[in-house]
């Protein structure tokens, strides 16, 4: 994540991430799901500023840029129901802290979209309170907090292209893949995490993760758009319209390959550089598909 300081406020840009692979294993004893997935985070970003406050309060105000710049405030969570908030809480009680710390939350990642805003939020947030309040925890310390908020919280502390295990707990670093350019649609609707799990028939016979990684390794954008696989995407589909209205539009593109990510419903296809994905992005705008992105993967 890339962190700023200023004379008295921390400020850090968490990002997206999508799903190059997802893989469901089977159901849990404690209900979770075994999964094993590698992520990529991708440069669009929330951003949260961090400034101590000695009177032990916590205050966080969240808004979400409507447009180009325009911040909506008051329509985003602002107390304990807010990882951010619970992020920070949890952390100050766990070392023994008595400052406060005023926090704002300027939201850009679209919600119930299966990008991990919310758990990018609660990584960036362990990470300042870390750093504001002088703590000097080290990553594996952190790593164990971020756990217990969310599976994917301890992917964004690493905050690079990761394979992801157990219930997204367990952090790999994947070193050796390239940038990625992609194409991004976020559906005007979005869905439940627990609902599309739910719906969810776990694999008989997994499928490898093994041939992405290495055609990725070696750079070959052709063989790694065949081989991006989402177990998640038939329940989504069957839950939500536009998780197949998404598939067919990207079908009709010249993508190198195209997927759900995480528990949807945003849709990405992988694009064989930048130009070609604002060509893409362009046509999807124009359809109305929802919000259309052009990112690419970053570190």
């Amino acid at each position: 994540m890339h962190i700023h300081r200023s004379a008295d406020e921390f400020v850090v840009h968490a990002p997206a991430k999508v799903n190059l692979f997802f893989e469901v294993l089977g159901k849990r004893d404690d209900g979770y799901h075994e999964i094993e997935t590698l992520m990529c985070p991708i440069d669009l970003y929330d951003t949260l500023y961090f400034q101590e406050e000695p009177n032990g309060q916590l205050e966080l105000t969240c808004g979400r840029v409507s447009g180009r710049h325009d911040v909506q405030d008051g329509e985003i969570p602002q107390g304990p129901e807010n990882l951010v908030w619970r992020a920070v809480d949890s952390l100050r009680r766990r070392a023994g802290v008595t400052s406060g710390a005023r926090l704002r939350l300027v939201k850009r990642i679209p919600a119930a979209a299966g990008l991990g805003g919310g758990s990018s939020d609660a990584a960036a947030a362990l990470m300042l309170a870390n750093l504001g309040w002088n703590l000097n925890w080290s990553p594996q310390q952190l790593h164990g907090l971020a756990a217990e908020l969310g599976s994917d919280v301890p992917f964004f502390l690493l905050g690079r292209p990761a394979v992801c295990r157990g219930r997204g707990e367990l952090v790999d670093e994947v070193a050796g893949i390239g940038p990625l350019h992609l194409v991004l649609v976020r559906p005007p609707a979005g869905l439940a995490t627990a609902a599309v799990y739910g719906a969810c028939r776990p694999a008989a016979c997994p499928n490898p993760l093994t041939p992405l990684l290495e055609a990725l390794e070696r750079g070959d954008l052709r063989a790694s758009g065949r081989l991006l696989f989402n177990r998640l995407q038939p329940a989504a589909e069957s839950l939500s319209p536009w998780i197949e209205r998404l598939r067919r539009e990207f079908e009709g593109t010249d993508c190198l390959g195209h997927g759900m990510s995480g528990s949807g419903t945003s849709y990405y296809g992988l694009c064989r550089h930048a130009r070609h994905a604002r060509r893409i992005a362009r046509r999807l705008a124009a359809n109305g598909r929802g919000s259309v992105f052009v990112v690419r993967s970053c570190r």
